[in-house]
């Protein structure tokens, strides 16, 4: 239980970071308190579609992935983060990404800050 906290702060804060140096991942919103009530229930969605279709989608591109030496994660990523932003949309969450090329530089903003996170917080059960 302590883990899927943890992960789940760490994604906030990846996202976090993604929409603060990214004019076209947006989180708009009323008071403060809403906009990081919606933050942790999009880093819960965000965290959600990488449990659930992110290993389908990289078992279906494992050929790609072997040929591109690995850089196939990049559209993956980018491809979960446009997820995510559809669904955010769904739920009528106040989060956008805007466009393809914004969500593959977010997916990397995010991978390197959560990877970050989870080095320094910590992950015990």
């Amino acid at each position: 239980m302590k883990n899927f906290v943890v992960k789940t702060i760490a994604n906030a804060g990846a996202l976090a970071v993604a929409i603060w140096l990214l004019q076209d991942i947006t989180l708009n919103g009323g008071s403060t308190g809403r906009k990081a009530l919606t933050l942790i229930v999009v880093a819960l969605l965000f965290g959600l579609v990488n449990f659930v279709v992110k290993p389908i989608v990289k078992l279906l591109t494992l050929p790609l992935f072997i040929l591109t030496l690995g850089l196939i994660t990049l559209v993956v990523n980018a491809l979960m983060l446009l997820l995510t932003s559809w669904l955010a949309g769904q739920f009528n969450l106040s989060f956008h990404v805007d466009g393809f090329w914004t969500a593959v530089l977010g997916g990397l903003i995010i991978s390197i800050v959560s990877w970050a996170l989870n080095v320094v917080l910590p992950d015990e059960d």
